[in-house]
């Protein structure tokens, strides 16, 4: 019995190398799905993987690499090792160390396997484009990469993925796909005075609390009660993951870009790791759950609301969002009790009453409903007010809005745009 479980044990391995090209490709673009790749390395109304987006750093802006196998252009030189050391060490074929734009020290955790599949798929399921890449806007005395080698070594982990011996098979599971995959605390998780993430995985009570993100604030995904998902229930997350929408909130700034190409077209047995493993994640923070109060509703309805926003949450905002701030969830967002409402950073709701919202498509299906931009109809005063009318509105208890944050986005961000970066699955 023992010479029959060694040699299972030895034969088990060749049988999952032994994988055909083809599923080694089906597999690959799941996985880059899961990654969502295409968000960052294509240009809006470009073509996948050619690169062109513009990224925005502390140093100055830089852009996406066309990772198309194009061989002048592109990634078509790579070989496997070549592949693996840009992805999961951050360093490109010629000796380059990439800036950490390019999540790597998330992808460090991403498996041999699970590179060898990626590698499979952009080399033989991702058409070539033949696609220059532009140049860094970042000024020449700053533009030298070689201190990124000794940031790499304290603030990037060695490749690989151990899962957690007193965790689940589900909980290790949707770790794999959260802290590596998913890259999910690139955007959420705070960053430190060298712009590196303060924590790479759930040992890190800072891990996925909430960070500032060109001109978004991308929410704490932890238990607390008020900002984070403390009161999401796991199918409330597989919910908005699989669709962008739930009884809480609705996806905007970069998250779009996940739900256009990523996370509805994982597995619902994927997804529901995702939900078990942050749902796991303990608060960071003492909050109470917010307590409904229905005086701003009754106050709207009898035209008794005076304070400084009242009058234009009425007249602009009150046809969707409803008198009582409820709104039609999925579809329109509630503000009463809305995370993101609530969250002490107002900047996602200056951003968005200023500009408006990206579409939102899900598999190839647009949402009904999107938010208008106010640019151009109010004043930053006018913003400002009713943000902090709807922030002090039926029971929310956040900080108000000042003139002065609304007039520093309005010079930095530009109007949503129509042109999105959509994948279309072969």
């Amino acid at each position: 019995m023992r010479s029959l479980l060694l040699l299972l044990a030895l034969l088990l391995p060749l049988a999952a190398r032994a994988q055909s090209p083809a599923d080694a490709i089906r597999r690959g673009e799941y996985l880059a799905r899961a990654g969502d790749c295409v968000a960052c390395h294509s240009a809006p109304g470009g073509k996948p993987f050619a690169g062109g987006l513009k990224m925005a750093t502390p140093l100055g802006a830089i852009y996406a690499t066309n990772i198309t196998p194009d061989i002048d252009t592109g990634i078509g030189t790579y070989t496997l090792q070549d592949f693996d050391n840009a992805v999961r060490r951050g360093v490109a074929r010629d000796g380059r160390r990439l800036y950490p734009a390019m999540p790597y020290p998330s992808y460090a955790r991403i498996t041999d396997q699970d590179i060898q599949a990626l590698y499979a798929y952009f080399m033989r399921g991702v058409a070539p484009v033949r696609q220059a890449n532009q140049a860094s806007e970042i000024p020449f005395y700053l533009s030298p990469r070689w201190p990124l080698a000794m940031w790499n070594a304290m603030f990037t982990d060695t490749p690989g993925f151990s899962p957690d011996p007193t965790k689940d098979a589900q909980w290790n599971r949707g770790a794999y796909l959260v802290e590596g995959l998913g890259h999910c605390g690139a955007c959420h998780t705070p960053r430190g005075l060298m712009f590196q993430e303060h924590a790479l995985d759930a040992r890190g009570k800072s891990f996925l609390s909430g960070a500032r993100l060109d001109g978004w604030y991308a929410p704490s995904l932890r238990q607390n009660l008020a900002t984070g998902l403390g009161r999401w229930s796991p199918e409330d997350i597989v919910e908005f993951l699989k669709t962008g929408h739930n009884r809480y909130g609705s996806a905007y700034g970069s998250m779009r870009d996940v739900i256009n190409n990523s996370t509805p077209y994982l597995t619902d047995a994927d997804l529901r790791a995702i939900a078990a493993y942050l749902v796991s994640l303990p608060a960071d923070t003492v909050e109470k759950p917010p307590v409904p109060d229905d005086a701003t509703a009754t106050a709207l309805l009898e035209g008794r609301a005076t304070a400084p926003g009242a009058a234009i949450y009425a007249a602009q905002c009150q046809s969707c969002h409803r008198e009582t701030g409820a709104a039609a969830p999925p579809y329109i967002p509630p503000l009463a009790g809305n995370p993101t409402v609530l969250d002490q950073d107002p900047i996602s709701l200056i951003n968005i009453v200023l500009n408006g919202s990206a579409p939102l498509v899900v598999k190839g299906a647009p949402a009904p409903y999107r938010m208008p931009q106010y640019r151009a109809q109010l004043t930053d005063q006018q913003i400002a007010d009713v943000l902090t009318f709807i922030r002090s509105g039926w029971g929310n208890a956040a900080p108000p809005v000042s003139r002065s944050d609304v007039a520093d986005l309005r010079r930095s961000t530009d109007p949503a745009s129509d042109r999105v970066i959509i994948l279309r699955m072969r």
